[in-house]
């Protein structure tokens, strides 16, 4: 933002989100994301230019812009080439392209049955069986690194993470993939990715995958210091896209050179950039507003790193105001926070089971009007009265204290009125 450029007001934050459910406290930005209405304008202006003359579009207009939002993508997360990103639909789909590439290793007999893929346990599941219906079928071992929660700090995280890769080399076994999360979805922890890479690299492991799903917008990305072969991150969670839309960087070097989108079009053997910039028709406008994108975040003071210490610093205070009016706990340190925060939920709401977990969310949305995803952690063996709900709140530029307070307010009445999830069940 210049000298000259006046920051954006609340009233005009307000409109730009006017479209959202104003009944609703939308306290799960996590899970899809939010456009103000100025993107979504935008993207409406490129979804006509097509439709009025698709000819032209295709010729004079959707490389060129498509190649404008791969620069800007470049410059946000440091890469060092533009023919290092590009942009698919998410990272589901960029997962497929880093598998897929893996699996034709087996094929070509540089991988062997038994080779091992290590992975979080937390890892979000479309990329969990990703990895099983590519890697596993192709004749390689998974092996799940299975992290504690509550957690209490990044050495659980490294200590975990260290005895798994010790699993896999057993026996002279080799790893050949290791997809790591930056921000876990459910329990949602700030993972200490490049560390883990590092460990990966001393350990020889041939391909290191980052699922930053949630990273963009949200914590900040320096894809060379983080030192990953490939890395992938969704822009419509936290970067105010509209779906779908996502990048995936691929670093340049031999693993990166013969990597394809799944989807095979007249641009096949053209770099995968190309190939994932037309995959057939299709409204590709998501994937267009990224400099206008980039014009929204920086009317705001600070830019995207702006907004990035906002959303943590209030995700964590309402978080705080949470677990002290409901006497319960956080489920990780502040520091492992990122624009969202697990917050427990009062033990006495019986939420024994993920069907538990859902219900509740269903409660709270229809008879609260509050949407917060809830995560159900099983207790350990000999606890007392332990806390096994945990809801995942989040923060955007879009929400007010009011939005908490009206979640604060519904677990209380629930305590009060001796509500359990039981109840739900019946």
């Amino acid at each position: 933002m210049s000298s000259t450029t006046k920051s954006i007001t609340e009233a005009e934050i307000e409109a730009e989100f006017s479209h959202h459910d104003p009944t609703m406290a939308r306290i799960n930005n996590g899970s899809f994301g939010s456009c103000p209405k100025s993107i979504i304008s935008a993207q409406q202006q490129y979804q006509l230019q097509f439709l009025q003359q698709p000819d032209h579009f295709y010729f004079n207009t959707l490389k060129s812009s498509m190649l404008n939002s791969r620069k800007l993508i470049q410059s946000l997360v440091n890469a060092e080439n533009v023919d290092e990103i590009s942009i698919v639909d998410n990272a589901t789909t960029a997962a497929a392209v880093v598998l897929q590439h893996i699996t034709w290793s087996f094929f070509s007999s540089q991988f062997q049955p038994g080779d091992a893929a290590v992975m979080l346990h937390y890892a979000y599941g479309s990329v969990k069986s990703s990895v099983h219906a590519y890697f596993a079928r192709a004749g390689g071992r998974v092996i799940e690194v299975h992290l504690p929660f509550p957690l209490c700090s990044n050495e659980e995280i490294v200590s975990e993470f260290d005895q798994a890769l010790k699993r896999a080399k057993m026996n002279g076994g080799k790893i050949r993939l290791a997809v790591i999360d930056h921000i876990t979805s459910m329990p949602s922890v700030v993972i200490p990715v490049k560390e883990l890479v590092q460990m990966c690299r001393n350990d020889g492991v041939d391909v290191i995958f980052v699922d930053g799903a949630h990273a963009i917008g949200n914590v900040e990305i320096d894809v060379r210091d983080i030192g990953a072969d490939f890395y992938t991150s969704n822009l419509h969670k936290w970067f105010f896209t509209p779906p779908s839309a996502a990048f995936l960087y691929c670093k340049r070097s031999d693993k990166g050179s013969n990597v394809h989108h799944p989807v095979v079009s007249v641009e096949y053997g053209n770099g995968l950039a190309i190939e994932s910039a037309w995959i057939g028709t299709r409204d590709y406008s998501a994937q267009l507003v990224i400099p206008e994108v980039v014009e929204f975040v920086n009317r705001f003071e600070g830019g995207i790193e702006g907004i990035r210490k906002r959303n943590c610093d209030m995700v964590v205070e309402m978080a705080e105001m949470l677990v002290k009016a409901w006497g319960t706990e956080l489920g990780t340190p502040i520091e492992m926070c990122s624009s969202m925060a697990m917050v427990g939920m009062p033990a006495c709401l019986g939420i024994s089971g993920n069907k538990d977990a859902l219900n509740l969310r269903t409660h709270l949305r229809v008879t609260f009007k509050v949407e917060v995803p809830i995560y159900y952690r099983a207790p350990l063996e000999g606890e007392v009265n332990p806390i096994t709900g945990y809801a995942r709140i989040s923060h955007q530029v879009y929400n007010t204290i009011e939005d908490y307070y009206t979640f604060r307010d519904a677990i209380i009445k629930l305590v009060n009125d001796d509500f359990t999830c039981a109840i739900l069940s019946n």
